[in-house]
């Protein structure tokens, strides 16, 4: 299958972006913090670097620019740096991580902020694990809960940002972040739209998202258990996981155009495109 499915109808309009990323150089599994980790499996770190380095490359091709930061020794899951941070407008709120493990990952991305322009930047008191649960729509801040980030973090970020929050419950293990089963698609203030998986969520959660976004695109189970709604849209091009072809199909009936990369060795920590990528909106 080429890299990319063609729609028959018009593709939308992306815009350029910004993002940050973290190379996956010290990259293992070696503690259990999410069902998908499983420290008796074999990691091959320099497929997931090299897996990395696609991707990257995936996205600087698509006309976006990626900042780097420096990996530390000792931090494995450092290379998800969507949990850092939730940036809306310039203003930076930083993560307060829920697990010990990954708890001194804040420090090293809060000096990354200070040092390029965010003296300001606001460091969580609640649990918060940044974009991983914080997720912009253009509209308003979808914000997960269940399992990682704090109801409370979800009032820090309306305050700070001064943006209009909506909470959403995670229910199953396996989709610990909101990002692990919702993407947004378009986040044009005007019209935006998401792709979720509804079984992820609670009812009332599931019954909200349906107001919302009534034409959001719904993904199935084989989508979602390869972690296919953990993509990164730009309103027109969306880099999916490989294995992610259904949800792809149905993303280029809208008029999208999905770009599948590979990062199977990234996922046995339980990422994706998404949870490497954090968007920085000036």
């Amino acid at each position: 299958m080429s890299s990319a499915l063609r729609s028959a109808k018009p593709l939308r309009v992306g815009t350029a972006r910004r993002y940050l990323m973290c190379p996956p150089r010290y990259f293992t599994v070696s503690y259990t913090i999410n069902p998908w980790m499983d420290p008796s499996e074999p990691v091959d770190t320099a497929r997931a670097v090299a897996q990395w380095t696609a991707l990257a490359g995936t996205y600087r091709a698509l006309g976006h620019t990626v900042e780097v930061i420096d990996p530390e020794p000792g931090l494995p899951d450092m290379v998800f740096a969507a949990n850092a941070a939730t940036m809306i407008d310039g203003v930076v709120l930083g993560a307060r991580f829920r697990n010990v493990e990954r708890a001194a990952e804040a420090a090293h991305y809060r000096r990354w902020f200070v040092a390029h322009g965010a003296p300001d930047m606001v460091m969580s008191s609640a649990v918060n694990e940044g974009a991983g649960d914080l997720i912009w729509t253009g509209r308003l801040l979808l914000a997960g809960t269940g399992f990682r980030t704090e109801p409370a973090a979800h009032s820090e970020a309306q305050e700070l940002l001064e943006v209009p929050v909506i909470s959403l419950r995670l229910v199953d293990p396996y989709y610990y972040h909101l990002d692990t089963c919702l993407l947004v698609l378009d986040d044009s203030p005007c019209a935006p739209l998401i792709a979720y998986y509804p079984a992820a969520f609670s009812p009332g959660s599931r019954r909200v998202l349906a107001r919302l976004f009534p034409n959001a695109v719904i993904a199935g189970p084989a989508d979602a258990a390869c972690l296919g709604l953990n993509g990164v849209s730009d309103g027109r091009s969306v880099v999916l996981p490989s294995e992610a072809v259904d949800l792809g199909r149905a993303l280029a009936v809208r008029g999208f155009e999905p770009v599948f990369v590979n990062v199977s060795e990234l996922r046995r920590a339980g990422g994706g495109p998404k949870c490497c990528t954090l968007e920085l909106r000036a």
